[in-house]
């Protein structure tokens, strides 16, 4: 049992990278593909924000609707979806074709999301929950993280093509390992669209979507312009930059790790104590962002926190609805990109009126409100009364 329940969740792991990559791992290669159908660099930018956009737009009806749904066939559902626009992208004649075929599989994006985390939950026990979810976030990590300087070296070392068929290559083998090892998950016990959406009626609910958005807008407000805040900051060169980068996700796979120990320990302790270390992190980048060396090591703890907040993101939204998992699952998918979008939009904000050393206020003014959430929800209800795995 347990051997297979690993194989589920490796498998899960193998499906989030491969949707994760496709979103992300675009960017490193979004020069060459401007070149390749003779668009702007800013145009081609759509396949990007057009992406994340539709994932925010379809996170909480897509999951909702497919919620009865024999969770086998969703996911093998979506990643042949992710197959197609992959090699359509490839092939395309021209850059609405590919525009195209890059939004329609992003609509189901959240639709696997929330079923492989609520597989990897459903898979263990309830105390063991945490665990499973975070192991599935390492697939989140790389694809956020490794996807984009894999991809920029396989479009440097071959083609074009041949990165983007990176893309599709990823999601075949999860296809394939899905089609083959995971048996079928009818679901047993279908909850109502009306008792789904009845979660909404539920003050905590929204308390924790709340936490979400101030949770994911305080990381992204920095860790958008990480890149421009070594360089122009710290002072580094892009190799150097680079480097870094790649250091700030190994340690994102290690907050993984981190994150189901301490959910599984005391979720509502490590929520509350987690923007207070954030913010202390903040504030060493603030005063040391200068100096290399300090900069490396506050790079380790970062990316290790970076992730953290994820897993706690999760947990806390769907800790408040556990009667309706995917459609919670859902609703994270929908306000975490809502959060990176709006931490994006206001670190800009701060680099135009301040400059860019002092998004790090930004980043502690989302950390301010979401401890405020937090503790309003552990102050509106007690532990005796509050939800959890």
């Amino acid at each position: 049992m347990a051997k297979r329940n690993n194989l589920f969740i490796y498998i899960l792991i193998i499906g989030i990278f491969g949707i994760i990559n496709t979103e992300m791992g675009i960017i490193g290669i979004l020069p060459l593909i401007a070149d390749n159908f003779h668009v702007s660099v800013s145009k081609a930018g759509l396949l990007v924000s057009l992406f994340a956009l539709a994932v925010a737009i379809s996170g909480p009806v897509m999951p909702l609707l497919f919620s009865g749904i024999n969770r086998k066939k969703i996911m093998l559902l979506v990643l042949g979806v992710f197959v197609l626009g992959n090699i359509i992208s490839i092939f395309a004649p021209n850059f609405t074709i590919a525009l195209i075929a890059r939004v329609i599989p992003a609509f189901l994006h959240p639709i696997y999301f929330s079923v492989a985390l609520t597989v990897a939950a459903s898979s263990v026990s309830k105390e063991e929950a945490p665990k499973a979810t975070s192991k599935v976030f390492m697939g989140v990590t790389a694809g956020m993280v490794l996807g984009v300087p894999v991809t920029t070296f396989i479009a440097s070392a071959t083609s074009l093509e041949m990165a983007m068929s990176f893309f599709a290559l990823v999601n075949v083998i999860a296809f394939i390992a899905t089609l083959l090892f995971i048996p079928s998950m009818p679901v047993k016990e279908r909850v109502s669209y009306r008792a789904q959406l009845s979660i909404l009626k539920k003050s905590i609910t929204w308390l924790s979507i709340a936490t979400v958005i101030f949770i994911n807008s305080a990381i992204f407000t920095v860790y958008s312009y990480l890149a421009e805040y070594l360089e122009s900051i710290t002072g580094v060169s892009g190799k150097t930059t680079s480097l870094m980068l790649v250091l700030f996700g190994g340690a994102g796979m290690i907050g993984n790790i981190l994150a189901g120990k301490l959910l599984t320990k005391n979720a509502m302790k490590s929520a509350v104590f987690y923007p207070f270390v954030f913010g202390a992190v903040y504030t060493l980048v603030f005063l040391m962002g200068k100096f290399t060396g300090p900069m490396v090591i506050i790079i380790l703890v970062w990316g290790a926190l970076f992730t953290l907040g994820a897993n706690i993101s999760q947990y806390w939204i769907t800790s408040a609805a556990p009667e309706a998992p995917e459609f919670s699952n859902g609703l994270f998918v929908a306000f975490a990109n809502l959060g990176t979008t709006i931490g994006t939009v206001v670190g800009g904000l701060f680099i135009s009126g301040m400059g860019t050393h002092y998004i790090i206020l930004g980043g502690l003014l989302f950390l301010i409100l979401s401890l405020v959430s937090i503790l309003m929800r552990n102050y509106m209800y007690s532990p005796t009364k509050q939800l959890s795995r």
